[in-house]
């Protein structure tokens, strides 16, 4: 066994794998927000639709990608372990079942007008949707070989390929999207079926890039030979651990994903505000999922060694690095939400003054909420990287569907709050999930583990 990491130590590990994943998730997600800072500048009734369609993209995306995220504390241990066999067969399956998943959705992608006017929605923002995904929607399918191939790097602390790949993507959709969406160099102007191609095309180049990086960088895994081939054993694996955090995301993100639904209730105006302050708020959470996905791989790496008193300083480190970025995150919101609001609006638009006011209550309720959003995060991190996957999934689809639903409806509707009851209830349901998973995994998993290696 390794000697006992000092909290310094743990410091230095955290930052080198944990600011690369940070620089990437916030990279993959300014993909979402070039497209809709472009789209905003382009036409505010294109952006709500936009926003509706990439939310139900993302909705699924983020279901699929549990079989994904289940790669990354299975080969974190099995490769601390020197189970390099184990690595190639979880991750070959786990690109299996992420493109069964593909396939599933697509259906949901073609014909989600109809769906999204079930929902309340106006038919002329529902339509605009689903012309969106009829074309983004194939972006699944390389989108999730992108989340198999970023968990396996991660886990074997290659995150700052991912960085670079996905900086690089930004660059691309923003050149496409300049070219599509408004009509440039000479391309026709295709509104948000421009951005949508660009998407497409993005989401396409980086998976190409990440499969023959991992090709070239890790021969000794193989992952791309053979690929056809069936191992049941492993697909079982991936899908036992995988399945629940798809559930546990569709829960998190499916609890806003409602909320977008409630906020096309009250208007196009207030859903536009809503998913400006969406891109912002999501923007400031990749910063704690890096950090999740680095105490994923780091708790992982623990329990491969057997190292729980690692594993248990390893946690509180990386919660008091979340604990700081909420800080800051929260004097932004307060100090300056006008700026941040009218990033995604052109100075032109004739509704821009009052989509910046909804937004700015809305940024004000979400400075509430930042502290419990991360620390479910967190919670949930550690939780994958011991393989503590269905009871949070319960956890999860509780307090957000059973409780943070619920609120949102009758703050923003019956007690007449609006958009900024609909935010409200958001941070009552990620509360209740940050303690309880926060309890979880200090109070019932961590001693499970050390009764284990006891025995």
């Amino acid at each position: 066994m390794q000697p006992e990491q000092s909290h310094m130590q743990h410091m230095r590990a955290i930052m080198v794998l944990g600011l690369p994943l940070i620089g990437s998730h916030l990279a993959q997600f300014a993909v979402t927000l070039t497209d809709a800072i472009m789209l905003g500048w382009y036409d505010v009734e294109v952006l709500a639709q936009q926003v509706l369609g990439g939310m139900l993209f993302f909705v699924l995306f983020i279901m699929g990608s549990g079989f994904a995220w289940a790669v990354m504390p299975m080969v974190a241990e099995a490769e601390s372990a020197g189970r390099i066999t184990e690595v190639r067969r979880v991750t070959r399956m786990a690109q299996w079942l992420s493109m069964l998943f593909g396939a599933a959705a697509m259906p949901v992608f073609w014909w989600s007008a109809p769906l999204l006017d079930l929902a309340g929605q106006q038919p002329a923002v529902a339509q605009g949707a689903q012309d969106y995904l009829r074309i983004a929607g194939w972006a699944i399918f390389p989108a999730l070989v992108v989340m198999v191939l970023k968990s396996y790097l991660s886990a074997l602390e290659r995150a700052q390929v991912v960085l670079w790949v996905t900086v690089a993507a930004v660059g691309v959709n923003i050149l496409v999207n300049y070219a599509l969406i408004f009509g440039n160099w000479g391309a026709p102007e295709l509104g948000i079926r421009g951005a949508a191609i660009a998407s497409l095309a993005v989401q396409g180049v980086s998976a190409l890039a990440l499969i023959v990086y991992a090709a070239l960088v890790t021969p000794e895994h193989a992952l791309f030979q053979r690929l056809w081939r069936p191992d049941w054993e492993a697909f079982g694996a991936v899908f036992r651990l995988g399945w629940p955090i798809g559930i546990t995301n569709l829960a998190e993100v499916g609890l806003f994903g409602a909320s977008s639904l409630m906020m096309g209730w009250l208007g196009t105006l207030p859903l536009a505000a809503h998913g400006i302050a969406l891109q912002i708020t999501s923007a400031m959470f990749m910063v704690h999922l890096g950090l999740s996905n680095a105490a994923t791989v780091r708790a992982g790496r623990a329990l491969g060694r057997g190292d729980l008193p690692g594993l248990r300083r390893g946690g509180k480190v990386i919660i008091a690095v979340s604990a700081v970025m909420v800080t800051l995150t929260v004097v932004l919101f307060v100090l300056a939400p006008e700026p941040l609001m009218a990033l995604f609006l052109s100075p032109d638009d004739p509704e821009r003054g009052a989509v910046i006011v909804i937004g700015v209550g809305l940024l004000a309720a979400a400075a509430l909420f930042q502290l419990v959003d991360a620390a479910q995060v967190m919670a949930l991190g550690l939780l994958r990287g011991v393989q503590d996957t269905r009871v949070p999934m319960v956890i999860a689809a509780f307090s957000y569907w059973a409780v943070g639903v619920p609120f949102s409806y009758v703050l923003g509707f019956p007690l007449g709050l609006g958009g900024v009851g609909v935010w409200l209830g958001l941070a009552i349901g990620l509360a209740l999930a940050g303690v309880f998973m926060m309890w979880r995994f200090w109070r019932i998993s961590l001693p499970r583990l050390s009764a284990a290696q006891a025995a």
